[in-house]
């Protein structure tokens, strides 16, 4: 369980759990599947860009994240033997920026800035999260992308850097909530340097862990949305206002 008393600060992961990225994906890729013909069900093609992804994040943790997603769609083209399309690639590289917020997100965030101050540590590069923040309508503490920090989650460089710029405002890490939809790239590795954390389990309900890779992690906190942690918040008392 969670004391929510006890905490200043929550950071986010983005994509997955304020942005409903598998939604975007599938928007900008279920028209190209008509066009080709092809009947293949999203959560194949969402299972394949998490393979992907992780591959490239992993042997490529400088290449930004507009670049490491034009890389992943050829992947995806090879993976079910589709004819390579540039136009689709480049489409793909920048599709990240429109992927919408999910529907509890904006209000959710409304509320909880309330109470904390509010940082995002993200996989993506700066300006596509520059076109993000647009969407999520509040202010933040500060940014970490993998831009900033050349690598990526399940990295530590992002939690390292958010903890440093935390204890240049004399917060320590004792009073930080991770919160995030992938144990892999953010519930394993906030616990391995002491972070608390929420899991948001955007997948409830559905097979497979979609665009992220299954890892096994026990967080401080479940919930199925941002809307059941606003509740759980709620329910478990409120924290002083964030100065």
């Amino acid at each position: 369980m969670v004391d929510f008393d006890k905490y200043q600060v929550l950071t986010f992961d983005c994509y997955g759990t304020l942005i409903d990225w598998e939604t975007g994906i599938s928007r900008i890729v279920s028209p190209w599947l008509e066009e080709m013909g092809e009947n293949v069900p999203m959560d194949l093609i969402l299972s394949a860009f998490a393979l992907h992804q992780a591959k490239h994040q992993a042997v490529r943790p400088t290449l930004l994240y507009t670049e490491l997603l034009r890389r992943v769609w050829v992947d995806i083209e090879g993976s079910f033997g589709w004819k390579p399309n540039a136009e689709r690639a480049e489409a793909f590289a920048y599709g990240a920026g429109e992927w919408g917020p999910f529907e509890d997100t904006v209000e959710s965030l409304r509320y909880l800035s309330k109470f904390y101050k509010l940082a995002i540590l993200s996989n993506v590069d700066n300006p596509t999260l520059k076109r993000t923040l647009v969407k999520l309508e509040v202010p933040f503490e500060f940014t970490v992308t993998a831009e900033d920090v050349n690598c990526y989650k399940p990295g530590h460089p992002h939690f390292e850097r958010a903890l440093e710029l935390l204890s240049e405002r004399g917060i320590d890490k004792s009073a930080v909530l991770h919160v995030a939809q992938s144990k892999h790239h953010d519930i394993k590795p906030g616990q391995e340097l002491g972070l608390s954390t929420v899991w948001v389990n955007r997948r409830f309900g559905k097979k497979g862990t979609g665009a992220t890779l299954s890892t096994e992690a026990e967080p401080d906190l479940a919930v199925n949305t941002m809307a059941e942690l606003v509740a759980h918040h709620k329910a478990r008392g409120s924290a002083s206002v964030a100065g």
